[in-house]
């Protein structure tokens, strides 16, 4: 398929930690962490199990993926900034599925928002802090605004504006903001192809620091 796999304990594709202390002392090989090569993962991001990250699409600093109940994917060209959590739902009763949390492509979910066993379609947007509840759907051209609290199995229609806490229907989108949900996948593509390309697989693991915005060696002066 393309994309890259390592056991539980390893660097995946030498930047996303897959850990699990009991799987690494047992040595067992039961990751499916699967990365596209050309998606970025920052380098204290944690993907746990069944997580797919596919082509274009980056995972920020302090982002937590865990799939071990269920699966998670992260479409195309989606980006899932600083701080967010991914989790999903176990089975609700013995035999049944689990709940899995699908993020489609072209997707912005701003800092440190909350996605539990949700659906988040292509090119919508989560705001900051937002929270996305068992079952619950943002459809195509929505937006869940920062700091919301979308409920268990309520739905933000397409080209909706939800916000609140419980969320509730403010306003359909304007032409602008649509379009303003492409301009930030796209930003963020771009973003995330210079964080890629500036960080080679050998340098990962090495101890770099951040200041201003560039990546500099420590201890190089």
């Amino acid at each position: 398929s393309g994309r890259a796999r390592a056991p539980l304990g390893t660097r995946v594709v030498a930047t996303a930690r897959a850990f699990c202390k009991e799987c690494v002392a047992d040595d067992k090989e039961i990751s499916v962490v699967r990365l596209d090569p050309l998606a970025y993962v920052a380098p204290n991001a944690v993907l746990v199990e069944n997580v797919i990250v596919d082509e274009g699409a980056s995972i920020w600093y302090n982002c937590v993926l865990r799939g071990d109940v269920g699966a998670i994917r992260i479409g195309k060209n989606s980006n899932i900034q600083d701080g967010t959590i991914i989790h999903v739902a176990s089975p609700k009763e013995e035999g049944g599925e689990s709940i899995d949390t699908i993020v489609g492509e072209g997707v912005t979910v701003g800092h440190m928002a909350l996605l539990h066993a949700c659906t988040i379609e292509d090119h919508s947007f989560v705001g900051m802090k937002a929270c996305v509840m068992d079952g619950a759907r943002v459809k195509k051209h929505g937006m869940l605004a920062a700091g919301a609290l979308l409920t268990p199995g309520k739905v933000v229609g397409s080209g909706e504006l939800w916000a609140g806490s419980p969320a509730k229907k403010m306003r359909d989108l304007t032409e602008a903001e649509i379009e303003g949900i492409y301009d930030s996948a796209d930003k963020y593509r771009n973003l995330g192809e210079r964080y890629r390309e500036g960080w080679t697989r050998e340098q990962f693991g090495k101890g770099y620091g951040w200041i201003s915005g560039a990546h500099l060696r420590e201890g190089s002066g």
